[in-house]
């Protein structure tokens, strides 16, 4: 067995700066889809199972929109707006009439749309991969050191998750609109009697989360091939992280988004090929030693 200190001085010092780069772009992206996981089960208190296909359907309405106008930016904004409207719907149409039913209900129902969802955008696109390249204007790198750089598309990823993150935190904590929507997600019926629509609220909420989704989709199209299984891996690496983070908190997820992404890249290092263990590995411990989650119950 190969002791951790020979492990160390095996590994290319650039090589592992470069993987820790590319851990937190991908915890960028992964945070988009489960920042909109928290925050839908935080206010309807739903597992939305349906987000990783709508993810993967926002990555088709990217690289229809680039391909078909030649604008990636209308690509982004049609991503989030059409996975919001599909989830709209969904959520108007069926999702609210199993709100007050066992969880288990809501997760079949919500799967059920996963697999027709699925079998929808592989009847209108085909199984064959499909991608989009990101725009010119990122055609640049920043160096940090000899053989460490990061990519301007990365680069522009994290910072719109840190954008992202920061502009949900101004809604929730300064806004009418945000209290009015943590003050529902406390007490539902206190806040019926209080005379806001819950219904409407709930709409609006899960159509945010979705649209989170859709962008988080249109983000990472320009990264990785697009498939109908896009999806697949996606929500369960988004269930990981908010598992680790703690279900509704928001800091939960982007702590645990950048906490799957670096095990998976750096942890390709520890063990090729079995980077994608590593997640699982971190999710057991947390759910032995603190089954809430790393900030469950910190927040509202």
């Amino acid at each position: 067995m190969v002791s951790p200190d020979l492990l160390v001085a095996q590994i290319d010092t650039s090589l592992l700066a470069n993987q820790i780069i590319a851990g937190i772009s991908i915890g960028s992206w992964l945070f988009l889809v489960a920042v909109g996981l928290s925050l839908i089960f935080g206010v309807l208190d739903v597992l939305n199972f349906t987000h990783g296909v709508l993810f993967m359907i926002g990555a088709y309405v990217a690289v229809l929109a680039a391909n078909t106008v030649g604008n990636f930016w209308l690509g982004i904004v049609a991503a989030g707006l059409v996975v919001g409207v599909v989830g709209a719907a969904l959520e108007m149409g069926f999702i609210r009439r199993v709100y007050d039913r066992e969880p288990l209900d809501q997760l079949l129902l919500t799967f059920a749309f996963v697999l027709m969802l699925t079998d929808v955008v592989r009847i209108v696109f085909g199984t064959g991969q499909k991608s989009i390249n990101p725009p010119a204007v990122f055609d640049f790198s920043i160096r940090f050191a000899d053989r460490v750089a990061v990519g301007g598309y990365r680069l522009f990823v994290i910072v719109m998750a840190l954008l992202i993150m920061g502009l949900l935190f101004l809604v929730l904590d300064r806004t009418n609109i945000g209290r009015v929507t943590r003050a529902t997600s406390s007490d539902r019926d206190m806040a019926s009697l209080l005379g806001i629509n819950v219904p409407r609220l709930y709409t609006g909420v899960f159509f945010a989360g979705c649209v989170l989704a859709g962008i988080g989709g249109a983000l990472v199209a320009p990264l990785q091939s697009v498939t109908p299984s896009l999806g697949d891996q996606v929500i369960i690496n988004a269930f990981v992280v908010a598992v680790i983070g703690g279900l509704g908190s928001f800091l939960g997820a982007f702590v645990g988004a950048m906490v799957i992404g670096l095990l998976i890249a750096v942890g390709s290092l520890v063990a090729p090929g079995a980077g994608e263990l590593f997640p699982f590995v971190a999710m057991i411990i947390v759910l032995v030693l603190r089954p809430e989650g790393l900030f469950g119950g910190a927040e509202a």
